[in-house]
């Protein structure tokens, strides 16, 4: 904050000692003469900041008392052709790209757009998220929904509920059909559509985001459609690649 003081770096320096009995200076064998540097990550400070993660600078929004990503999560460490992939370990695409090259998959503009798709073992994995932030529960979902109008019943309940909410999380463009949102909660939804067995579907049309709750051999996640102002809740097999956020621990 403005009156504390923001550490941005840190240096070691290791150096010689003098030994006034030996009359003589002497060096330590470890790290001898050696200069370590330290890069801090940047200062986070109010919600609304930028986050940094992996080289990226995330938006964030205050959602009640909660505080989230603004955009999806784009941290990328490999990525697979839609053709491969299981319940069990981590697989990670990006909407479009068939190839295995991470930086190729980078540069594409649904990339740059929607961010990255993950299996369930892919979201879980610690990454994903900067220090301090997580992938959001079920019930963190929950918590987010009430504090825009959702009662207790409904934000627990399953299939489409709480219209307008999904309204205000939808984004102001981008969604077919002329169903886009005002996006008054700030959460600025994106329909960066899904990976399943058979490839990518949806773009466009639908946003999906896992949640880091199970149900049974299931997870929990969220959905946005452009044809309706609800909010989807249901539980989906732990293979398909959807959109991921973080919020603040």
């Amino acid at each position: 904050g403005p009156t504390e003081i923001v550490i941005e770096s840190i240096t070691i320096l290791y150096d010689s000692v003098y030994l006034p009995q030996l009359e003589e200076w002497y060096v330590y064998e470890f790290s001898a003469d050696t200069t370590f540097s330290y890069t801090c990550a940047p200062y986070f400070g109010d919600c609304g900041d930028l986050v940094s993660h992996d080289g990226y600078d995330y938006s964030t929004v205050l959602i009640g008392e909660q505080c989230w990503f603004a955009e999806n999560c784009r941290y990328l460490p490999e990525v697979s052709p839609s053709s491969e992939g299981n319940e069990t370990d981590p697989y990670y695409y990006v909407y479009g790209y068939e190839g295995t090259d991470v930086a190729s998959a980078m540069s594409t503009s649904n990339y740059a757009t929607y961010g990255v798709l993950y299996n369930w073992p892919a979201v879980m994995t610690e990454g994903i998220c900067p220090s301090g932030w997580h992938i959001p529960s079920d019930g963190e979902w929950q918590t987010m929904e009430i504090s825009l109008g959702m009662s207790e019943a409904e934000a627990a309940s399953e299939g489409w509920r709480g219209s307008p909410v999904g309204d205000y999380m939808k984004s102001t463009s981008g969604w077919n059909g002329g169903g886009n949102g005002s996006n008054s909660s700030g959460f600025t939804g994106l329909p960066g559509g899904y990976r399943y067995s058979g490839g990518f579907d949806d773009s466009g049309s639908v946003g999906i985001w896992w949640s880091a709750s199970e149900s049974g051999s299931y997870s929990w996640s969220r959905y946005l459609y452009y044809f309706d102002g609800n909010v989807g809740r249901s539980d989906y097999d732990r293979y398909y690649g959807f959109s991921a956020r973080c919020v603040r621990d």
